[in-house]
């Protein structure tokens, strides 16, 4: 698709989605998570929409060898747990910062569940968003096909539409 029919395209999608008013943008830190924040701060400030950012933390600490989560408890999960939270303040400020550059404010919320995925739709339905904006990484080869991506998941799981940027 050329440039001015993805422009003449995009157009004809805002026109047809001003029922959008609640704009939800899940981040985890990545390039790709930042532009698509950029394109959900601009898609908000368009339609004039509230907007969110959402960055979810893991329920428990991530094994080594598995994608099992270790539940512990003293000093390595405190240490553990301040060290998520520094990580999820500078994702947030980094979504703040895209959002400030397009010109609007926005709310940043942070979320601990057991998969990225189900914090990102209990944010959306907590937070009563009319649509999620989020990335996808791509995956590529025998992991992408045997272990659904976090897109295809929240795409499974979600009521409301979600805009996959790539």
């Amino acid at each position: 698709m050329t440039p001015i029919k993805r422009r003449a395209h995009a157009a004809a999608i805002l026109g047809a989605v001003g029922a959008f008013r609640h704009v939800l943008v899940a981040t985890d830190g990545s390039a790709r998570s930042a532009r698509a924040a950029v394109a959900g701060a601009r898609l908000a400030r368009r339609l004039g929409a509230r907007l969110s950012a959402v960055h979810v933390l893991a329920a428990g600490v991530p094994t080594l060898f598995s994608r099992e989560r270790l539940y512990v408890t003293g000093v390595v999960g405190r240490r553990w747990r301040a060290q998520a939270r520094r990580q999820s303040d500078a994702v947030l400020g980094a979504a703040q910062a895209a959002f400030t550059a397009a010109g609007v404010s926005g709310r940043l919320l942070r979320r601990v569940a057991p998969a990225p995925w189900m914090g990102i739709v209990r944010a959306a339905r907590a937070r009563r968003c009319d649509l999620i904006v989020m990335a996808s990484h791509g995956g590529r080869g025998s992991a992408a096909r045997l272990l659904a991506s976090e897109t295809m998941k929240v795409l499974a799981h979600s009521r409301v539409p979600v805009l996959v940027c790539r």
